[in-house]
């Protein structure tokens, strides 16, 4: 019941944080999830849209973590690490993501207005071209997000599993 409790608070965490990054990333382009995502939900709400691809887009994200995380704090003979002791990782890791996917995508607003970078291809022509540089603000802070959280959940996973070995370490000191 513990591995499944780690889980299912990955996938919570996951999902709030994919429900209000998606909350900002709709304002700032709908056209990202109306013409940069396949069709799910019939509307343009980026309220509903947020909702919506915030749940689709992060759940498996969490479930992810969640099973390795629940392995690094629960499995072997070292004494575990609760689930309560984890919350703290993991909100570091969403505070971290939060401040690269805004930092990419503002770095993809600057570089996308002086023409560095640019959409190209079917989805240049399918957005319309004044939603060019907001689409790829989006999609820049998108992929900022996953691959902090791929690279930033290795390092919680590696890190809980340590903090485990230590803990055993200590104890077999004394």
């Amino acid at each position: 019941m513990k591995s499944i409790a780690i889980v299912l608070s990955c996938i919570f965490a996951a999902i709030c944080y994919g429900i209000l990054h998606d909350q900002i990333t709709a304002r700032v382009c709908v056209e990202y999830f109306t013409i940069g995502h396949p069709p799910v939900f019939v509307t343009d709400d980026p309220t509903l849209l947020g909702i919506g691809w915030g749940i689709i887009a992060t759940w498996w994200v969490g479930f992810l973590l969640g099973v390795p995380l629940a392995i690094a704090a629960l499995a072997g003979n070292q004494p575990a690490r609760p689930l309560k002791s984890l919350i703290r990782p993991i909100s570091k890791l969403l505070a971290v993501m939060s401040v690269c996917a805004i930092t990419a995508g503002l770095m993809g607003w600057f570089l996308a207005s002086r023409n560095i970078i640019s959409l190209t291809g079917p989805i240049a022509e399918a957005v319309p071209a004044d939603r060019h540089i907001p689409f790829l603000a989006d999609l820049w802070a998108h992929n900022a997000s996953y691959f902090t959280g791929f690279i930033g959940g290795i390092v919680v996973i590696g890190s809980v599993w340590r903090s485990r070995s230590r803990v055993a370490i200590g104890n077999s000191d004394g």
